[in-house]
């Protein structure tokens, strides 16, 4: 599917284009405002294309009680209850139109994670460009219709999802009315362990449904979103931090800056390096063709004398006739007396081409 793809805010994504980078802000405000804008601002200058925002309250998202199944027993958040995790975790909404605001003055797209229709309604009002669909929600039919309403980009993440999940979320987006869809690969494991990644999905993916496809990576490092450019994926979207050392609930699996840098550096070696598929000689080897192996003259010969292993060898430099001939030179005759170090050629032979077949 190299020819599909998907436009937010004027930038073409596909596979051919360089990667589309989401730096995803989530929780790693903190809480504050202005350490928001700065993540944003080391996001533009690390290179990233957009970042990206969650749009939730914890209302929105649970109740708040502590029955069974409400709190966390296992892993980063264990012990926080579903709703003490989100009401630390959300982005309030009234920073909505300030953060939108500074993306503009950065000139980094602006666009969020819905997890209600609430939230879809709130960010029309802010015109956002384009609607993530987290992988939790990628069950949610209504919410997948109602973003597809909207007529406006939608990317969807598979984590956890099913091939006949994965199906139903695409039928939902393309029925509720969008036309510009891109499914992410993603592991919803925090982090993610790299043998989990299972990279090779990618291209089956865009092959399943005819999508513009990309990664959403929780590894730890940049090592496997690299290597999803280089199986496919168009877009890459990793959780972005000032600093680990700062905490948070998503700081463990998140990059710094300099570590982001890295990623947008690497991710578009690797979208160059992929290319197509291309035996022809490349422009870069051209000045080595001299170093490849050539018949050459190895001790002098004189005219009429046979032409033997102990005169002839294939050694470097290139410029004699190619060492394949070797075996209808051997037994033939010089044409004219012929000097050690002077490459081989049809000239130097009795018979010349023509009989090189015999």
């Amino acid at each position: 599917m190299d020819d599909v793809e998907v436009k937010i805010a004027g930038r073409s994504i596909g596979i051919g284009h360089p990667p589309f980078i989401i730096a995803e802000l989530s929780a790693n405000h903190n809480g504050a405002i202005e350490r928001a804008f700065e993540i944003m601002a080391a996001a533009k200058r690390a290179g990233a294309d957009a970042v990206k925002l969650q749009t939730y309250t914890p209302d929105t998202l649970t109740i708040q009680h502590d029955g069974p199944g409400f709190r966390i027993k296992e892993g980063l958040w264990a012990g926080y209850t579903l709703y003490e995790l989100y009401e630390e975790a959300h982005t309030p909404w009234d920073w909505s139109e300030a953060l939108f605001e500074k993306g503009r003055e950065l000139g980094v797209i602006v666009f969020s994670t819905p997890f209600d229709e609430t939230a879809v309604d709130h960010l029309e009002k802010l015109g956002a460009p384009a609607y993530k669909i987290a992988s939790f929600e990628a069950v949610d039919m209504a919410l997948i219709e109602r973003v597809a309403h909207t007529g406006k980009p939608m990317i969807i993440s598979t984590g956890m999802a099913n091939l006949e999940e994965i199906g139903d979320a695409v039928e939902a987006a393309r029925s509720g009315g969008c036309n510009e869809l891109i499914l992410l690969h993603c592991v919803s494991g925090y982090p993610t362990p790299a043998e989990d990644s299972h990279l090779m999905t990618i291209a089956d993916l865009g092959e399943h449904f005819g999508t513009v496809v990309g990664l959403s990576d929780h590894t730890l490092g940049v090592a496997v979103s690299i290597a999803g450019v280089s199986l496919g994926a168009a877009l890459i979207e990793k959780h972005v931090t000032l600093d680990r050392a700062s905490g948070g609930p998503d700081s463990e699996f998140s990059l710094e800056p300099n570590e982001l840098e890295s990623l947008v550096d690497g991710t578009r070696t690797a979208w160059e390096a992929r290319g197509t598929v291309n035996y022809a000689r490349k422009t870069s080897e051209r000045a080595n063709l001299v170093f490849r192996r050539s018949l050459y003259v190895v001790a002098d010969i004189e005219r009429g004398d046979p032409l033997t292993s102990d005169n002839i060898r294939s050694i470097r430099p290139g410029f004699g006739l190619s060492p394949k001939l070797l075996p209808r030179i051997l037994g033939r005759k010089a044409k004219r007396a012929l000097k050690r170090g002077a490459p081989l050629d049809w000239s130097c032979v009795e018979g010349g081409e023509l009989n090189s077949a015999g």
